[in-house]
């Protein structure tokens, strides 16, 4: 088996220190597997040749005691089947392979070092009986009491005759002089009990043969040992298709839980809107038609400032809800409500985000919150006077960005994805690990299997990309744009605003401090 190169470059900006040490993994020096290591020059002198050994001489142990404990259980369950005690017996043993499976894995190491796990499912319901029942539904299970078979009955005695023929042979060779010397009072010495010795030249040449055979027997334990170890990878491994099997439904229960869990911020938002929301409206009101019948005096005072604590509880309110799940990203998605988010930064920000229609709801709140912890960063981190958002959807016909800004390759032939890019002019060092937020961020993009990219050298600028595999949902209809609405200051001009062209939607802010 070839070897095979593994490469990894870790690097990570840390705020006012430079970039940390780049580590770089390179080739492992010791082999992987026995299969690799003989094809290197010091295999004789290494230990993987005891390894092959203690592997076939543990397999040795190890079958003879699965086959007298298979041997066993089947005759006392046979047995005690003619009164019904035996049959929950011979039911268990359809399940040995698992413990043997359990044990095979871990010798594996000695000769193969890659991971050989267990893929077994969990059981939908607790309880010995849905686990059985679980169990003997897999095909795993099966090949696992395939294996159990032929270990028990054929491979421990071929393991056997490999020991016996390619070590204990030649060991006995190597040790002809020393028989001569002490069991044969130096006159002769038998030589594997077929062959009699009588001289010291004679016994020291059939020494010198066994060294040579044990050095050839060292490769032929390799042999055997890796075969008998691809057999068993091959028998109690998970199979690719499983694999693949397992790796889409949890995809799939992953792209559950992400609609399901928006679909409960909704639930809340709209609960918060349509519940403590008007009840604070109608007391507010309540409490300003009261201030109009009331004379001026300290009652009045008191109405005065319970009016102005129940407004500030309903901006509050209001904000706290924007936050949950934000009407505008609802009802005209991602383009106006990114708009609307670089209007409430207290940085200026500039937005030019080209959507030709809307996205799925998982992937437009997923980018829209991206973006708002972004700006976030920037105001309370970065120092910067100006950021800008910038971005589009990538239809990935050409693979290419298809002309959008933020666009670049890298994209699959036939998959869009929604690109976003957020730069400010800050000081940068932007530290992944100093609670700023970045974690949680390449987290709520890889639940979409996005990716995120940060670049934050010191002295800035930093620049944070999102890529999001996705499809739109719907173009871009006739309806006229509006403009992104969200509280703001009396008094303070808003500067942003939605456009809507032939090509699709844009959104594009300009909010000047």
């Amino acid at each position: 088996m070839a070897s095979h190169t593994l490469s990894r470059c870790l690097a990570r900006w840390h705020g006012g220190r430079g970039p940390s040490t780049v580590i770089v993994m390179h080739p492992r020096s010791t082999p992987s597997h026995v299969w690799q290591a003989m094809s290197r020059p010091g295999f004789l002198l290494s230990a993987w040749p005891w390894r092959a050994a203690a592997y076939l001489l543990t397999g040795v142990v190890a079958g003879v005691t699965v086959l007298v404990a298979l041997v066993t259980t089947v005759a006392v369950g046979g047995v005690l089947a003619i009164v019904l005690v035996g049959l929950p017996l011979l039911a268990a043993t359809v399940l040995v392979g698992l413990p043997v499976a359990a044990v095979e894995r871990r010798r594996l190491r000695l000769v193969d070092r890659d991971p050989a796990p267990g893929a077994h499912a969990v059981p939908a319901r607790p309880g010995p009986w849905s686990w059985y029942v679980t169990r003997v539904r897999e095909r795993l299970t099966w090949r696992e009491l395939g294996h159990t078979l032929l270990f028990a009955v054929l491979l421990w005695p071929a393991e056997a005759l490999v020991v016996t023929v390619a070590l204990l042979f030649p060991a006995s060779m190597t040790a002809t002089p020393l028989l001569l010397a002490t069991v044969g009072d130096g006159r002769e010495a038998k030589v594997l009990k077929q062959w009699t010795v009588t001289g010291w030249p004679a016994a020291c040449g059939v020494a010198v043969l066994g060294v040579l055979l044990l050095a050839v027997g060292a490769y032929v334990l390799g042999v055997a040992a890796g075969a008998r170890a691809g057999l068993t990878r091959l028998l109690i491994a998970p199979r690719e298709g499983e694999l693949d099997a397992r790796l889409v439904e949890l995809t799939r229960s992953r792209v559950r839980l992400v609609d399901a869990f928006e679909a409960e911020r909704r639930r809340i938002e709209r609960d918060l809107h349509d519940g403590a929301q008007q009840r604070l409206v109608a007391l507010t009101m309540t409490l300003g038609l009261a201030r109009l019948d009331v004379p001026p005096g300290p009652l009045a005072d008191q109405l005065a400032k319970a009016h102005d604590e129940a407004g500030r509880a309903l901006a509050e309110l209001r904000e706290l809800i924007h936050g949950i799940h934000p009407k505008v990203l609802a009802d005209y998605g991602l383009a106006a409500a990114v708009a609307d988010a670089a209007d409430r930064s207290t940085v200026p920000v500039d937005v030019d985000l080209h959507l030709p229609g809307r996205l799925p709801q998982s992937v437009e709140t997923a980018a829209y919150f991206v973006v708002c912890e972004a700006l976030a960063n920037i105001a309370k981190h970065s120092g910067a006077s100006r950021a800008e958002v910038r971005g589009g959807y990538d239809g990935g016909t050409d693979g290419g960005s298809g002309g959008r800004p933020g666009g670049g390759p890298g994209g699959e032939p036939g998959t869009g994805r929604l690109i976003l890019a957020v730069r400010d002019d800050g000081r940068g060092g932007a530290d992944p690990d100093g609670g700023s937020g970045l974690t949680g961020l390449a987290d709520r993009v890889s639940v979409l299997d996005g990716r995120l990219s940060l670049s934050s050298p010191p002295g800035g600028p930093t620049l944070l990309r999102v890529e999001i595999p996705c499809e739109l949902t719907e173009l871009s209809g006739p309806r006229g744009p509006r403009e992104p609405s969200g509280p703001r200051e009396s008094g303070e001009p808003r500067k942003s605003g939605a456009a809507r062209t032939s090509g699709g939607a844009s959104a594009v802010s300009d909010r000047s401090a």
